[in-house]
């Protein structure tokens, strides 16, 4: 079992930062694939971006080169530092863990964090 807690939400302007954090307790957290999803409402849940075991990354075109994702194993902690943020990326965003493998959609993650909202206003 593991237990994700995400943190680093908040309201922001439009071109402005945030940065999520989301450490994780249970199991041996190095190897678990991490990613980072959202969902604004009324729409679907996606996943914006993952990093795997050996620290490969995707990111969603709609965030490529404005979200960086990274992890610190020691600390059980993953990152989503998010720059030029616009009012499209408005939505609660999710950690999400699944064992050694990467997921390429939502419903492959086994764990789940319990959201932190994102508000950009413009």
């Amino acid at each position: 079992q593991v237990q994700l807690v995400e943190s680093g939400g908040g309201l922001v302007q439009a071109g402005g930062s945030l940065r999520l954090s989301c450490t994780a307790s249970g199991r041996t957290f190095s190897s678990y694939v991490m990613g980072w999803c959202r969902q604004a409402p009324g729409k679907e849940r996606e996943c914006v971006s993952n990093i795997g075991l050996t620290g490969s990354t995707y990111y969603r075109d709609s965030v490529q080169g404005r979200f960086t994702i990274s992890r610190d194993n020691a600390k059980s902690t993953v990152y989503l530092q998010m720059n030029s943020l616009k009012p499209e990326d408005t939505a609660v965003y999710y950690c999400a863990a699944r064992s050694r493998y990467i997921a390429t959609s939502a419903d492959e993650y086994n764990y789940w964090g319990q959201g932190t909202q994102v508000t950009v206003s413009s």
